[in-house]
């Protein structure tokens, strides 16, 4: 007799069917799992023998064997325990051979018999719900399972004798709840800042059109500062968005206690990051910072102390919105749609500007020092702010009037016009939510000129040598200051203070 459990394998955020087939035969008692499983796999007899015997069941003298097809799909993680346990027990006909046919499941168990929480919840009851099949999963994790679709349908369990009680009718295990976090406080507020007005209205346009932005300024200018209040001024996420960033998080296991949220990402990986801890990868291809930050924001402070093949390892996701990870034993994509703001010094010292703080090697050491940044990844920055040092006056005046309610109420506004603009258009299969993701025909209907701003255009694209991606950018960034002032048109005004935050990308 052949028992089957349905569970399921990650390539990425793809989510791969996994048939578990459990066979008891005549023959000297061992316990094997076959169906290129790797040690954490092989590893699930012991727990799943524990677990058994802590329920007060032992395994049957026969030959066991655990097939996890298809055979050729790389099957890793601790959520296979759960399905062979299932299986097993379905072998054994303690469960009814029929129970498990209309379920997902997967979980990992304890040596007391507990089910435990694994990563990739999320997807799988995505994906469980999407054949018409229910879940079963961890109690702890009911909650995020239950964002998928029919509640009912989700198993959530805490432990495997409440499993066998509930297919027995012993028990009936409540449908959970779905669970959204409580965010604990509220985010930095602009008003905390004094002075520093310019960088305000840049943040301000950065967050509006979802545009990449860098700071570059002396030490304590406020540089992280700014970074660190841009989140308070994003909006919210909407149903969809919520979904595409928790599936994310779910496969990296960063759902606590199986709740999402509303609030957009904000990564800050430190300067010594690898380059497949900032676009994804090791031996598991696991999603990198830049997906981590999907439909958020990737703050790289001190952004020439990164490594330079590490920065350059940004350009695809940052120009396609997606992470590829190729590896020799995995080829799997991730999303990575994110905000990038960048800091840093203008030089070494952080003293350029200042002839009694600069060090001896200056303006050389400058050139040297922002050299480390490439070309083409400067290209991808649609503004670029110089930071000037806080006076002592504005560190004494009183806070300003204006926080970040009043920012990210206009912000809000902003980004519903491009919402209803680009409503039904779609790049790469994915909605356009923000003049960031907007190109080719599409971009040139939405932000044409008037007949002076494309006149300017011309003239500043030759004397700043723009490249076509830079062009581009210049046209979102107006387009997004249009829709700050209440404008359907883009006028010479919105052009030419778009072009003031491209001059500085290419001062070098």
């Amino acid at each position: 007799m052949v028992a089957r459990c349905r569970t399921v394998a990650f390539q990425g955020i793809e989510v791969m069917p996994v048939d578990v087939q459990v066979q008891l035969a005549n023959g000297l008692p061992a316990f094997s799992v076959v169906g290129l499983a790797d040690k954490a796999v092989g590893e699930s007899r012991e727990r799943v023998r524990a677990a058994l015997g802590a329920i007060g069941l032992s395994l049957p003298p026969k030959r066991i064997t655990v097939n996890l097809a298809p055979a050729d799909l790389p099957k890793e993680g601790s959520h296979y325990d759960l399905p062979i346990a299932l299986a097993l027990l379905a072998a054994m006909s303690v469960l009814p051979p029929d129970a498990l046919d209309e379920f997902v499941a997967l979980g990992e168990l304890g040596l007391d018999g507990a089910v435990g929480p694994v990563a990739g919840v999320l997807p799988a009851a995505l994906a469980a719900h999407g054949e018409d099949r229910g879940l079963i999963c961890a109690a702890a994790q009911g909650g995020e399972a239950a964002w998928a679709g029919d509640a009912a349908r989700v198993l959530a369990a805490p432990s495997l004798l409440s499993l066998i009680n509930h297919f027995k009718g012993a028990q009936v295990l409540a449908p959970p709840v779905a669970a959204i976090a409580t965010d604990a406080g509220s985010a930095p507020d602009l008003r905390d800042i004094k002075g520093q007005e310019s960088a305000k209205r840049a943040l301000e346009i950065a967050a509006a059109g979802a545009h990449n932005l860098l700071l570059i300024g002396p030490p304590g200018a406020g540089k992280s500062m700014l970074a660190q209040r841009l989140p308070g001024i994003l909006p919210p996420l909407d149903s969809g968005e919520i979904l595409e960033v928790s599936m994310i998080a779910s496969l990296a296991g960063l759902l606590a206690d199986g709740r999402l949220t509303r609030r957009r990402p904000f990564r800050s990986p430190h300067h010594s990051a690898s380059m497949a801890a900032l676009v994804g990868g090791g031996l598991r291809a696991k999603p990198g910072e830049v997906s981590l930050a999907h439909l958020g924001v990737l703050f790289l402070d001190e952004l020439p102390e990164f490594s330079r093949q590490t920065l350059d390892s940004l350009r695809q996701p940052l120009e396609s919105g997606q992470a590829v990870v190729a590896r020799a034993n995995a080829h799997v994509t991730y999303p990575a749609r994110v905000q990038l703001v960048a800091a840093m010094n203008p030089c070494r010292c952080g003293h350029l500007g200042d002839p009694a703080l600069a060090c001896t090697r200056a303006p050389k050491c400058a050139g040297d020092y922002q050299a480390r940044i490439s070309g083409p990844l400067l290209d991808r920055i649609d503004l670029a702010l110089e930071v000037p040092a806080v006076s002592a006056a504005d560190l004494s005046a009183p806070p300003p009037a204006e926080g970040s309610a009043a920012v990210a109420a206009r912000v809000a506004r902003a980004r519903a016009v491009q919402r209803d603009r680009y409503a039904g258009q779609t790049a790469n299969g994915r909605p356009i939510r923000t003049n960031a993701e907007a190109d080719g025909e599409l971009l040139e209907r939405a932000a044409a000129p008037d007949a002076s701003g494309r006149d300017l255009l011309t003239q500043a694209a030759g004397a700043l040598h723009l490249t076509a991606r830079g062009y581009h950018r210049v046209l979102r960034v107006a387009r997004t200051l249009a829709d700050l002032d209440g404008s359907d048109t883009v006028r010479r005004v919105h052009v030419a203070e778009a072009l003031g935050y491209r001059r500085l990308a290419f001062a070098r």
